[in-house]
């Protein structure tokens, strides 16, 4: 079956990384991965979390919201705090953003990446945790000019959805896909080839390990043309 966009199976919607596109924040990236629009900023901080202080170590956190109207319809505010999916999603950024630091000993500073959803048509976690290690990539080499010390960041981080709709393995997922998905799975990778999470779920069926293995395949081809366009943003 055609996808609702007649991309590929393996093909990535089109992506676009803005970098610097908030004057304010220390780091940003505008990323907007076909219909899905998520503005991310990263903010340097001073002071770390209980558990960190008098460490001499830093600390890297992330914050996930979508707009109201970032949806068909629109959704309420989160106004008493982040809901459990919410919660989940940010998390899941802030593990894959602290796992492409090189080191956490940059001083008792907090990098918090904020990814802020306008626009949503699947695969907005994974868009947010590519956009946000970009603006990050830039937060560590602020924090690097201002402090005298070598840059914090390691390695690229990027992420990407796959799943089986109709029958069919496929990257990238929008919604229409991912609401009809059998199998709907995140993988988060860092550059080259190590993988940092990989969440996949039966929602309405169940998948061979060869399904699985098309699945991982799919999606580090998809995750390395995403480390390239991280590059090329970043002017590496």
């Amino acid at each position: 079956m055609p996808r609702p966009d007649s991309r590929s199976a393996d093909a990535l919607r089109p992506l676009v990384l803005e970098r610097q596109a908030n004057p304010y924040a220390e780091g940003s990236c505008l990323i907007r991965m076909g219909g899905t629009l998520v503005h991310c900023t990263a903010s340097v901080e001073a002071g770390v979390p209980g558990f960190r202080k008098g460490t001499g170590l830093g600390w890297v956190t992330a914050e996930y919201a979508m707009l109201p109207r970032a949806t068909v319809e629109r959704t309420s505010r989160e106004r008493n705090g982040p809901g459990g999916r919410t919660q989940e999603i940010q998390r899941l950024i802030g593990r894959s953003l602290r796992a492409a630091m090189g080191t956490m000993a940059f001083g008792e500073y907090t990098i918090r990446v904020d990814c802020d959803v306008l626009q949503a048509d699947g695969g907005t976690r994974t868009a947010s945790i590519t956009g946000g290690c970009v603006a990050l990539a830039d937060a560590c080499t602020w924090l690097a000019a201002r402090t005298g010390i070598t840059s914090p960041f390691g390695t690229l981080v990027a992420a990407v959805s796959v799943g089986i709709v109709e029958g069919e393995p496929r990257l990238d997922l929008m919604y229409l896909e991912d609401r009809d998905a059998g199998v709907d799975a995140n993988l988060v990778m860092l550059e080259p080839d190590r993988f940092v999470e990989v969440q996949g779920t039966g929602e309405n069926g169940t998948f061979s390990r060869a399904e699985l293995d098309v699945l991982l395949g799919y999606g580090q081809v998809g995750i390395t043309r995403l480390f390239a366009a991280q590059r090329e943003a970043l002017g590496w």
